[in-house]
């Protein structure tokens, strides 16, 4: 079955049991850093990365052990940025996922050090052993996929851009930009590990590349309409925050519908770059129509 339920329904639990796997027991270090780092890294969302990585990895009879390492490293560094992007120096939000963030449910300094400490367990988790199903060059290609899309000109990078478009007018392309690092790098990345743990070609990477890219770009425009059409409730997080803090989104810049109109079109251009792979990519274009019809 291609319904997104079916495929979170498949890929949750074992995502869930090697997160919970990941985190130290307590008196190997700090207890209220360890108990940080789990309330953070298993504070449950749709675990969207990861499952990207498990559904390209498979299209390419990737090992399972591997694609469980890389799965778990992509959700210790996202987990890691929702952390501090929380934090009152970045966006400053009270809740995430519907209870209350890091820096307050704990403290500032332990949520600073919580974002430090799963961005060494994503690199221990991949580098720990040698992969199974592909060579050691692309285990290494692998960590630098990764460490790039979190860096200075990924996550981190994009994070800065969106902090500086902040109370000022900028064009359409320079938002893209933004998205392109801060949300669609780190989107990117899963579905290439994904790919070379299966030893895909490069003309597979190249076409699952411009999927990503296009469902990164979508996933941000269709946040910024549930900015605006969303509860918080239902989205885990304050409505209308976006607005409040007056950043640059696609409906700002495209009007309600303009934005509706694009994340539509995004979608249309990922599915047809998963036409280019010889294999049974229904479970991807699934992922991507769910992207502008999910409600959080």
């Amino acid at each position: 079955m291609n319904s997104v339920e079916s495929i979170i329904s498949t890929y949750l639990p074992r995502i869930e049991k090697n997160l919970t796997e990941l985190t130290p027991a307590a008196h190997l270090s700090d207890e209220r850093l360890v108990a940080a780092c789990r309330y953070s890294l298993l504070n449950g969302g749709k675990r969207l990365r990861p499952i990207l990585v498990y559904l390209t990895g498979e299209l390419f009879n990737a090992h399972q052990d591997d694609l469980n390492r890389i799965s778990s490293a992509i959700e210790c560094i996202h987990s890691y940025s929702l952390v501090h992007d929380d934090l009152p120096a970045m966006d400053d939000d009270e809740l995430r996922r519907g209870r209350p963030t890091c820096h307050i449910a704990f403290d500032e300094a332990t949520a600073i050090l919580v974002g430090d400490a799963l961005q060494c367990l994503a690199f221990e988790t991949i580098t720990e052993c040698e992969f199974i199903g592909t060579s050691t060059n692309n285990q290494l290609k692998i960590v630098n996929t990764l460490a790039h899309a979190s860096g200075l000109v990924g996550m981190c990078g994009g994070q800065a851009l969106d902090i500086d478009a902040t109370n000022r007018a900028i064009s359409l392309e320079q938002l893209e930009r933004v998205h392109k690092l801060k949300t669609g790098a780190l989107l990117k990345s899963a579905i290439t590990m994904g790919a070379l743990a299966g030893n895909a070609t490069n003309t597979e990477i190249s076409a699952l590349a411009r999927y990503a890219e296009s469902i990164g770009l979508a996933f941000q425009v269709q946040d910024d309409i549930l900015d605006i059409e969303g509860d918080t409730q239902t989205l885990g997080k304050p409505q209308g925050s976006d607005l409040e803090a007056n950043k640059a989104t696609y409906p700002a810049l495209l009007g309600l519908q303009g934005a509706k109109d694009k994340a539509h079109d995004l979608v249309n251009q990922a599915i047809a770059a998963l036409s280019e792979i010889d294999a049974d990519t229904g479970r991807l274009k699934a992922i991507a129509e769910y992207i502008i019809a999910r409600d959080h």
